[in-house]
């Protein structure tokens, strides 16, 4: 089940609220009502949901979701309980690394690691890959950080089972995120507050969300579908460009409207998650864009990986490998094929040529420049994370960088550019905060003319997603298949 689906929209999402709501009485004072009891019907309620939204996708792989859930409470529940004797939780401690780091390689990795060896050896393994469960490397994360946190003591245990499973099953953000640590969450699951303000915001970050993904994302990620499907020798330098950056804008707005409507549904449910994109495309080095680009699988790496590998504290040939550790690891988490690995070292790359040599010049850089520099550097990473085949991906580089006999530009790249020109000049203006910073201003109107021409702006703004979504067909979400 995919958010930007009639069925999400007008059947689950609406059934989940109604029956969310009414038994548990949420927009009354504490007082009022047996308050616990409200909150512990409506977290069974999110629970039956947010396992059926996993169940409609994934029938079978739900059943490896609650393994997962019920031997990660279990090991949490016997770290706490063997809280005096180290030993002991190390011991636990390594049982819940080999178990959701063996899960996640073997659902993920196991057909790439097949192939590497039959590509290397020649050898002819007839073994299949198994089906990816969607969101494994979400809720995966999400399940070793709430141990890793037990055992440091920064957390305590969850005893209840049912807000255990609900912190990992959630549905606004199991299968493509942001992922959400225990620790900034813990509370909420016991003690949170819905009104009509909150549910309201919600929506509307929604309803942005899912702008972002059905008329930008999918419109302009058509000129790249166009342009990947033209034989090599048929594109010219200029459309190579143009459709590498639309696909540039494609992911941003998929992946950030996907986050948006998480946030936007936590929201509308009573949680606050955190801040998962902050206009990455106005960065201006590498180092600022991974700072905006992702940031839950970020702070993941940062917390989990670099810190306890020694962070930047051991000298440059410790920061060296540690920073091409993380960033191995980053692109491996993203798929389970090698441009995806040189992918994350390309990245890792330029972050130590940043920090060890660029740094101090770049700040003399002109804000132009750097962003310039960033984008242009960003652009061609998204070559190597796109392209799964190594010698296609150096192809189009080629093309980009006029290496090969093709044309600079032609009668077709004219007619697509004149095509999508209105759709571009949207999408990078979308890319950045100025749309926000206008919204800001206007909020700061108090008067009742801007709140009716707010409100008909969204139901207008849903019409037209309502007719996109009724004439499209099946449309994933690109971050789906990690």
């Amino acid at each position: 089940m995919v958010f930007s689906s009639l069925f999400f929209t007008f059947a689950f999402l609406p059934v989940t609220l109604i029956l969310y709501y009414s038994l548990g009485g949420s927009f009354i004072p504490r007082t009022a009502r047996p308050w616990i009891l409200g909150l512990y019907l409506r977290n069974i309620v999110l629970l039956a949901a947010s396992l059926f939204f996993y169940a409609w996708g994934e029938p079978a792989y739900v059943i490896l979701m609650c393994i997962s859930i019920m031997i990660n409470y279990c090991i949490g529940y016997f770290l706490d309980k063997n809280s005096t004797s180290r030993q002991k939780q190390k011991l636990f401690l390594i049982i819940s690394l080999v178990f959701n780091l063996g899960c996640l390689a073997y659902f993920k990795y196991f057909g790439m690691l097949i192939s590497t060896i039959t590509t290397v050896s020649g050898w002819n393994l007839n073994a299949a890959a198994p089906a990816l469960p969607i969101g494994i490397s979400f809720y995966t994360f999400q399940a070793l950080s709430y141990v890793i946190d037990l055992y440091r003591g920064k957390i305590k245990s969850q005893k209840s089972p049912i807000l255990f499973a609900l912190y990992i099953s959630m549905f606004p953000q199991l299968v493509a995120g942001p992922i959400v640590n225990y620790a900034d969450i813990e509370s909420q699951l016991v003690d949170r507050r819905m009104n009509l303000r909150k549910f309201s915001s919600g929506l509307r970050r929604f309803l942005c969300g899912l702008a972002k993904k059905v008329l930008l994302a999918n419109n302009i990620g058509l000129l790249w579908s166009e342009v990947k499907a033209m034989p090599g020798t048929e594109i010219s330098v200029l459309m190579a460009w143009a459709g590498i950056i639309a696909f540039t804008l494609q992911i941003y707005f998929d992946f950030s409207g996907y986050s948006d409507m998480a946030i936007g549904l936590g929201k509308m449910f009573g949680f606050h998650f955190k801040e998962n994109f902050k206009y990455p495309y106005v960065s201006q080095s590498i180092s600022e864009f991974w700072r905006r680009w992702h940031i839950s699988l970020g702070s993941w790496f940062k917390e989990y990986v670099y810190i306890p590998l020694g962070g930047n504290r051991e000298g440059k040939w410790k920061l060296l490998r540690n920073i091409l550790i993380v960033w191995f690891l980053t692109g491996l988490w993203h798929g389970a094929s090698w441009n995806f690995v040189i992918w994350g070292l390309y990245f890792g790359t330029l972050i130590l040529i940043e920090r060890l040599f660029l740094h101090k010049r770049m700040k003399r850089w002109p804000k132009a420049v750097r962003i310039i520099y960033s984008l242009l550097l960003v652009v061609i990473g998204w070559v190597f994370f796109e392209f799964t085949n190594l010698t296609d991906a150096l192809n189009y580089l080629g093309i980009l960088l006029g290496a090969g006999d093709n044309v600079l530009i032609d009668v077709q790249t004219i007619a697509k550019l004149e095509q999508y020109t209105v759709l571009y000049l949207i999408c990078i203006i979308a890319a950045t905060p100025l749309p926000k910073k206008l919204a800001l201003s206007l909020i700061r109107i108090q008067c009742n003319i801007y709140k009716i021409a707010a409100n008909v702006y969204y139901c207008i703004l849903m019409f037209f997603l309502t007719a996109y979504m009724v004439g499209s067909t099946y449309n994933p979400f690109i971050y789906f298949r990690f």
